[in-house]
This record gives C-alpha cells, structure tokens and sequence, in this order.
C-alpha cells in the first residue's frame, strides 16, 4: 500500500458516455486518453441522472434525496427536496480534512445549494475546502459566469480580457497544486476540478472550433455507426449489444435542413471539451512537476448522459429572468439566444444548446440522455490513474464491475485510511451509503451488490445482470444487463418474479432515503409556479 495519496476528482457536465477518445468519440482527449491507457477505464459505472443531485451524492457518499437534493435547486419543504446540502451529511473535503490532514481545494461549479448569496453555510469553504475559486450556480456564460466567486466572495471577470471560464478552472487548479506543495510538501492534497464543460450555452474560442471543421458533416446516423464500431473494437461494448434505433424524435441527417449549422453545434460542444482536456493536461504537469503524480489517484468521470434540451426558437434580442441567462455581453450588445441557424453558436453574444440529435450521438449505443435513468442518462466513462496503487500490469485494462456515486467517496477514505465521520459539528451524520471500489481496481469483485436511481420519478434498481428500469409515468421494464445493456429487448412479462423480487428492493431504499412520489412534487411545484414551474 502506497503512502496517502493525493487525490484529484475530476467530475465534467453533460457529457455523454461515449464523447471522449478513449470511449470511441470523435473529440481529441490525448491528456484523458493517457490517463486511460496508464490507468483503468470502467464500463459500468453509473451517476445519478442530473447535475445537482450526482454532485450532491458525489461529494456526501449519500443518495440525493438523502444529501437534500432529491431534485434541484428549489426548497420544496419536503425533506430531501430543500435544494441545500443536508446538515447531517459530511462532504469528501471535511472527511479527508479531519481525519486525514488533507489540503483540500476546489476550482468550478459548486452548485449544491440554493443560496446564491446569502446564507453561505453550504458554500465550498464552509463545507471543508480550504480555498474555492469557480461559481456558485448551475450554469451560465464560459465568457462572463454569473456568480464567478473566490473563497467567499464574488469577483468579476478582468474587464477586457479573454477570459473563458474553462481554462481559468484548469489553471486555479494548477496554481494550488503548485502552491500547496511548495506551502507544506508534506501534506497530501484532495483536489475536486469541477468543469462546467460541455453545458450548454455552446460557447467556444474560435481556434479551438476549427479543429472540428467537416468532423461532423456525416452526420448523427453514419456518426454513432462508427462510433459504435470504435467501442467494440476498444472491448467497451460487446458486438452482440444492438445499436439504439435513432431517437424517434428526430429525422434521419439526409432529411435534415441546415446542415452546416447542425454541424456547427457538435463541433462547438467538441471544442468545449477539447479545451477542457487541454487544461487537465496542464493539471496533470502541475503534478508532475511537483513530484506528485505518481502517488496521485485521479478519477475523471461526467455528471450525467448528453443532454438533449433544446432551446427554443431564435430570440435575437433577449430579456433574461434568469442570472445565468445574460442579457447582455459585458460590453452591452445582445444576447441571441436559442436554437436555430440564425444563431451560429460560439461566441459570446450566442446562447445555445446542441440538442437532441447530437445528445443521441454522444449516448451512443445507449438510450434517453440527462434526466432519464436508462443507460443514456446515467452511464458514464470513468478513467482511474494512480501510478502508486494500480499495478503496471493493468495499465490500459477495462473494468466491467458496476459502481456508481456514492462509492467514489468510500473509496477515497479507504485509500486515504480515514473513517467515515460519525459527526458533523455535534450532529450525527447519516452513514455513507458507498462501497470502496479499491478491490475492483485490481479485477476483484465489487463490494456493492444493488444499485439504485430516482430522478423526476424515473427509477430503476440494478442487482447483477438484472435492470429494472421505468420512464416515468411508463410501467416497469426488465433487461438482462449481460446480453442487452441498450435495453431494446423488454423481459418484465417473462420474467415477473425478477420483476417482483427488484420493485420490492426498489420500494425498501425509495422509502429508506425518502424518495417521495414524482406527482407529489410536480403539484407543488405547479401550485408554485404554475405549468411551466
């Protein structure tokens, strides 16, 4: 066993599973695609469906509604639905922290708690991070974030600069990797990267778009063909896993309009997160230089599935209700917002987002994206890279074994040897619901036998090769995760025992965390906000 390591928790935002090289996408990933090929790549490991509710279970080794954040960020007055970090979880900062004497940082997206301003009791630095740079909200402009914060205080972005929040993530965590270990050598560090790329809006600079100029002109169809074709080869999907019927929704690319604008969207959505592997790179020297990467254990993954939301029509003069929606650029000329090809996405006077059929190619080969708990939604790649912990000899390998969020937190604290707190300022906190997945690094077997979703009364309830998996308000649908992990092949009516026997362990944790009924919370928020709450 190593001594304690560093660790560098690398989560991105609306990525799809298969988006990145080293999954059999199109973007160029080299800094990621050589952690895989000096690390592991798992195939199975699973996030929660939704931004704020994966964040939140990721940093507390809770289930979201158990974290407070069952939905998003709306106090419901529900329990489990406060859109606020629980006082009775304990984050990954505040565990290795207390019982590790770890430096702990934070440069990115917070967004596990309603306040934007004011209460700050779950913001970063209250919530175990020594220093905190990156934004407080969901989203918002790559060229002019709002709620852009250091530590405890809002700052603006250098009026005249060019300022792209992606790199600027990328380099604060650079910088406290180089000041830590030039402060105190001897400490170990925990490092949480957290990139708002690829979310909408599709902002990008313009030299890294032209690396995608024609990439995508073949369009969504021939596109996830040979994407898949990539997968098999890699051993990521076995050949005999059919590739999902393009979504329904959408029109085969020959029978589509406007097809340089389309193209435009996935190569914009591409350069946001080639620019995002460009500054792991330089994350990834900063330990390097300092000695530090060989005992570093660095675990990449994304949020949730491609997101398939799509903006509505072109509005080129728009009036925003929202902070992360600008209006306005800094300099005054106006948003264009929405989805069309009268809006050539990009700069920094467009919000856009790339949409449904380009959210299907980067879920390639699986079904639905963001919000829905089939694979689409919740399957995600995950690359470890630990020098000092993982043994040359499974350098490049695949790991087949099914995790999911609240095992990154169990697994940190194993290798870091820290125990779970017990407590959290005088109040007990809830145990972690996690698994180290230590053993399965090594090709053992998994510690966690059940895994489990909710997310808009979409659920599902995995134990071996057995899924149970319904879209809301749909009935229940049984796949066999070893033979048919695109879910094309429903075995509910052959096999109702099974049904059975996963529903009944499905409905024990739902009431165990307090998952409350999906109708339930849409009629508070239709009483709030009315329909379009």
């Amino acid at each position: 066993m190593p001594d304690q390591p560093n660790i560098l928790l690398i989560l991105n935002d609306d990525m799809g599973f298969s988006d990145i090289g080293c999954y059999g996408g199109e973007v160029r990933t080299p800094n990621l695609d050589r952690l895989a090929a000096n690390g592991l790549r798992f195939t199975q490991f699973y996030n929660t469906a939704r931004c704020c509710p994966s964040r939140a279970s990721l940093l507390t080794g809770l289930h979201p509604h158990q974290a407070g954040v069952g939905h998003m960020m709306d106090d419901l007055d529900v329990d489990g639905y406060v859109g606020d970090l629980a006082p009775n979880s304990c984050t990954i900062p505040e565990a290795l922290r207390q019982g590790g004497g770890y430096g702990t940082y934070l440069s990115g997206k917070w967004h596990v708690t309603r306040h934007l301003d004011n209460p700050k009791h779950n913001w970063p630095c209250q919530r175990g991070f020594d220093q905190f740079y990156g934004i407080i909200t969901g989203a918002g402009s790559y060229y002019d974030p709002a709620t852009l914060t250091r530590n405890n205080d809002r700052i603006a972005v250098p009026p005249g600069s060019d300022y792209y929040i992606t790199d600027a993530i990328s380099d604060q965590m650079a910088a406290y990797i180089d000041g830590h270990f030039r402060r105190e050598p001897g400490q170990p560090l925990f490092g949480y990267l957290a990139y708002t790329a690829p979310h909408w809006p599709l902002h990008a600079p313009d030299e890294t778009i032209a690396r995608y100029a024609n990439r995508f002109d073949a369009g969504w169809d021939m596109l996830r063909t040979q994407r898949l074709e990539r997968m098999v080869q890699m051993g990521l999907i076995h050949p005999d896993w059919e590739l999902t019927p393009r979504d329904p929704n959408q029109p085969a690319w020959r029978d589509t309009d406007h097809h340089a604008w389309q193209a435009r969207r996935m190569e914009v959505y591409a350069a946001q997160i080639d620019r995002m592997d460009q500054g792991i790179g330089r994350v990834i020297d900063a330990l390097d230089r300092t000695g530090q990467l060989e005992n570093t254990l660095i675990v990449f993954l994304a949020d949730n599935g491609g997101c398939a939301e799509e903006f509505g029509p072109p509005r080129m003069d728009f009036e925003s209700n929202w902070p992360w929606t600008p209006s306005r650029t800094p300099d005054g000329r106006p948003v264009h917002y929405g989805n069309g090809p009268e809006i050539w996405p990009g700069a920094d006077n467009t919000y856009a987002s790339y949409g449904l059929p380009w959210a299907n190619l980067s879920n390639t080969p699986f079904r639905e994206y963001k919000h829905w708990v089939h694979e689409g939604g919740i399957a995600t790649p995950l690359v470890v890279h630990w020098p000092a912990g993982i043994d040359a000899s499974d350098n490049g390998q695949l790991r087949h074994q099914p995790s999911q969020l609240p095992d990154i937190m169990a697994t940190f604290l194993d290798v870091a040897g820290v125990d779970y707190p017990t407590e959290r300022d005088g109040q007990a906190v809830q145990p972690c619901e996690g698994f180290s997945m230590q053993p399965t690094f090594a090709d053992g077997q998994p510690l966690r036998d059940v895994l489990y979703w909710e997310h808009e009364g979409n659920r599902a309830c995995r134990r071996g090769q057995w899924k149970l998996v319904n879209k809301y308000p749909g009935d229940w649908e049984l796949y066999d995760m070893d033979e048919d992990r695109t879910e094309l092949n429903d075995l509910a009516s052959r096999h109702p025992e099974i049904v059975a026997e996963l529903s009944a362990l499905y409905d024990a944790w739902a009431d165990r965390c307090g998952v409350q009924p999906w109708d339930k919370i849409e009629a508070i928020y239709r009483q709030r906000w009315g329909d379009d709450g």
